[in-house]
């Protein structure tokens, strides 16, 4: 009778339990797990999150990591041919591309056409999804980098990109999600790395909503921090040491 009780016990209360989705786990900050249960999944969303839980994780480490990047991408594309219209997908596969752009020579970057590849995947992301508040802050970052690094002449004439499209884009995410830790460290981070003192009040209006924000997961309560030090370093008005961590945090080569 007790063997019986116990085995109906068992089933009762070790069948309700439930192992942790990918995306659970990915906000727990266990990337790890994380990207393994997404590749068990082996579906678009789960995928999915393998992408952007290996992005996280290259983000919060003290070096960069261009194989940990591209397996990212990979990721992210084994995504895409399950379901086209996978919006996270899209994104994650611009993000990537976009860092291996940062890491890559100039001439890989063109003959890869990096940006153009990039654009595709984030048009795509907002087709999918014309709510995703960060496709629009990619796009964001897309233009306003890409001017920064091409000049406004150069990236109008061989992209499209323009500041103001990339501003646009921006205040579009943040209109969609005005309280995301994250997106708000991203829109500070991109202005402080294009102009830090034509923008100094947009920058520290968005670290300082970021810092005392509430943040969803891991991955924005480590760009909180990373805010919240930018912050700090913009208030005492050291350029230097601001230039350096915003060099860092936009994951320049070691």
């Amino acid at each position: 009778m007790r063997l019986a009780l116990g085995l109906v016990l068992a089933l009762v209360f070790g069948g309700s339990a439930r192992a942790a989705t990918p995306f659970e786990l990915y906000e727990q900050g266990k990337f790890d797990a994380a990207v393994a249960a997404g590749l068990a999944a082996n579906d678009a969303a789960g995928l999915a999150v393998a992408a952007r839980a290996t992005l996280a994780a290259e983000t919060m480490r003290s070096a960069r990591c261009l194989d940990c990047i591209k397996r990212a991408e990979d990721y992210a594309r084994r995504a895409i041919r399950n379901d086209p219209r996978n919006a996270d997908a899209h994104v994650f596969l611009a993000v990537a591309l976009g860092r291996e752009g940062r890491l890559e020579s100039v001439f890989t970057v063109l003959r890869k056409g990096y940006p153009t590849l990039a654009r595709h995947e984030l048009d795509a992301a907002i087709a999918a999804d014309p709510r995703h508040a960060q496709a629009w802050a990619a796009l964001g970052g897309w233009n306003i980098e890409i001017v920064r690094k091409g000049g406004k002449a150069m990236a109008k004439m061989m992209y499209g990109a323009t500041p103001e499209a990339g501003f646009a884009a921006f205040d579009r995410a943040l209109v969609l999600a005005p309280g995301d830790v994250g997106l708000l460290y991203q829109y500070a981070l991109t202005l402080s790395a294009y102009d830090a003192d034509t923008y100094r009040a947009k920058i520290a209006d968005a670290l300082a909503r970021s810092a005392n924000g509430i943040p969803q997961g891991a991955y924005e309560a480590f760009a909180q921090t990373r805010a919240r030090e930018l912050l700090a370093a913009l208030q005492k008005g050291d350029r230097s040491a601001y230039a350096a961590l915003v060099a860092r945090d936009q994951g320049a080569p070691d």
